[in-house]
């Protein structure tokens, strides 16, 4: 699998996998199938895996962790995130997590503050079993704005200057904030969700082209925004950006698979292709639950697009060599 250049001493796989399902995100994944996953997705050549204390109140990051220990380190870059601390609760029996399938065994406590990030990233490294990350954003700093430029970042950039971090950014689902983070910090990374893909292009306007000026890498997650883009076939009961589509969306989304359906391509393929056409990105987050959903994952980075097609669906601005 090809690789894009993140710093000088960090390269990312055009594909990557991101853990949340693997955290029981809606439903519960089996041991043994988020194992599975991880290693199809690792056999077929990915080789940067995304995860957060968020996903799962650490189930994610402890499964990544499991498998890490079977890798070679320095072949696999990791990233995580800082921002919401774990901090357990006294939960009664058969209480849940609303989100996540797990026992809702402990909180989620945002803190973007310094002794904050610090804490942060120390507790997901023992989950992760590793003395380091590779790329540590902040997650979702949207409602914590002040603390986050006064504290959030720059714990994280003097984590990068100790070696505990090799990049840092921040990982949110909209633009005008990771563009001002671009502004005021010598980042390396932004992780874009749902922002940069085939039904929503706002990325474009501002954050793509002042990150391309700056020289920072944009990872473009999402790609299915949640669901609507994920299947085969069109399916009017998806999800888009975890909520019930608009209208107008859902018309979108069923025009996307009509034009793929006549060149005979999966919609899913090119939603996953489609943030790679621009150079400022170096690679697509997309979860898998399962070892087929990751064998299917690198299928659709695999397959062939036409020109044809990526011309009707309005993504003519090819700046990087097809996968």
């Amino acid at each position: 699998m090809l690789r894009r250049a993140l710093r000088d001493d960090l390269a990312l796989t055009e594909v990557a996998v991101g853990t949340a399902a693997l955290g029981n995100l809606y439903q519960e994944t089996s041991d043994d199938d988020a194992a599975a996953a991880l290693a199809r997705a690792w056999e077929a050549g990915v080789r940067y895996f995304d995860t957060a204390p968020h996903y799962g109140l650490g189930l994610a990051e402890r499964r990544l962790g499991i498998a890490l220990a079977a890798w070679p380190r320095e072949e696999v870059v990791v990233s995580t995130k800082v921002g919401r601390l774990l901090q357990p609760r006294s939960a009664s029996p058969g209480d849940r997590d609303p989100a996540f399938a797990v026992p809702a065994t402990h909180d989620r406590v945002w803190d973007f503050s310094r002794r904050g990030v610090i804490a942060s990233l120390e507790s997901s490294l023992q989950r992760l079993g590793t003395n380091a990350v590779d790329i540590a954003y902040l997650h979702d700093p949207d409602d914590h704005l002040d603390i986050a430029f006064a504290e959030g970042m720059p714990a994280l950039l003097a984590l990068r200057e100790q070696g505990l971090v090799r990049a840092v950014g921040v990982a949110m689902n909209q633009v005008s904030v990771p563009a001002e983070f671009i502004r005021r910090f010598d980042i390396d990374v932004v992780m874009i969700a749902g922002r940069y893909t085939l039904l929503d292009r706002s990325a474009e306007t501002e954050l793509l082209p002042l990150a391309r000026e700056r020289g920072i890498g944009v990872v473009a997650a999402a790609a299915y925004n949640s669901g609507l883009l994920s299947a085969d076939h069109f399916d009017e009961s998806a999800r888009f950006d975890y909520a019930e589509p608009t209208s107008a969306v859902s018309s979108r989304a069923r025009r996307i698979y009509q034009m793929c359906e006549r060149f005979g391509v999966p919609a899913p393929a090119a939603a996953v292709q489609f943030p790679l056409r621009n150079d400022t990105v170096r690679s697509v987050v997309a979860g898998v639950r399962t070892e087929d959903e990751a064998a299917a994952l690198v299928d659709r980075y695999r397959t062939v697009v036409p020109d044809e097609l990526w011309a009707r669906l309005g993504a003519t601005d090819r700046t990087t060599e097809d996968p």
